[in-house]
C-alpha cells in the first residue's frame, strides 16, 4: 500500500469508528492522533537513512504540538488509531501492526537500558489497548487482543485475548449455569 493511500486509510478507519467524527476534512485537520503520525513518517524515514539528530527533532516537534511521544525507529502498521492520545509513549523497538487502537496515556516501553535489542513490545493486528495501559518489555499482544484500562502486561499474549489488572491476567467470558461470568485463567 502506497504511504498516500496508507494515510487516507486511517482517516476513514478514524471517520468509520469514532462517532464524534463528523467528516474526513476534521479528521485530517483536528485530531491529534492522526497528525502525530505524520510527524512520525517523517522521523521514522530520517532514522532509517541514519540521520538520528533530524528524526529525534521531528519527534520531538510531534511530542511538543500533539503530546504524544512516538520514538523515530518505532515501526506502526496502517490503520493506527491514537484516540485522546495526550500522554501515550511509544518506545524505538515498538512494533504496532495494521488497524490497532491506543487510548490516552499508554506506554509502549522497555524495562531496562539494553542496548542493540528488542526491548519494546510488539502489538499484532487489531490490538485494542485501553486508557492508561503500559506494555512493558519485548513482549509479542497477538492478534485482535484487548488490553483493559490501566492493565499492566508484561507477558506474551496469545491472539484473541481479553487482559485486565496489575500485573495483567487473561480473562475470558464464557457463558456458565445461564449466566455471563468472567473466569480468570491463572
Amino acid at each position: 500500500m502506497s504511504k498516500k493511500r496508507k494515510v487516507f486509510y486511517t482517516a476513514r478507519r478514524i471517520l468509520k469508528e469514532d462517532p464524534a467524527a463528523r467528516n474526513i476534512l476534521e479528521v485530517i485537520f483536528l485530531y491529534p492522533g492522526y497528525k502525530v503520525l505524520y510527524t512520525h513518517a517523517i522521523a521514522h524515514f530520517l532514522y532509517k537513512i541514519k540521520l538520528r539528530f533530524l528524526a529525534r527533532l521531528f519527534s520531538n516537534i510531534g511530542r511538543f504540538l500533539y503530546g504524544i511521544e512516538i520514538h523515530p525507529g518505532a515501526k506502526i502498521g496502517k490503520g493506527l488509531i491514537i484516540d485522546h492520545g495526550m500522554g501515550v509513549v511509544i518506545g524505538e523497538t515498538a512494533v504496532i501492526g495494521d488497524d490497532c487502537k491506543i487510548y490516552h496515556q499508554v506506554t509502549l516501553g522497555g524495562t531496562g537500558k539494553e542496548k542493540g535489542s528488542k526491548r519494546h513490545p510488539t502489538l499484532g493486528n487489531n490490538v485494542i489497548v485501553g486508557a492508561g495501559a503500559k506494555l512493558l518489555g519485548d513482549i509479542t499482544i497477538g492478534d485482535n487482543s484487548k488490553i483493559g484500562a490501566n492493565a499492566v502486561v508484561l507477558k506474551d499474549c496469545p491472539p484473541n485475548s481479553t487482559l485486565v489488572g496489575i500485573p495483567a491476567r487473561i480473562i475470558n467470558k464464557e457463558l456458565q449455569n445461564n449466566k455471563d461470568d468472567i473466569i480468570v485463567k491463572k
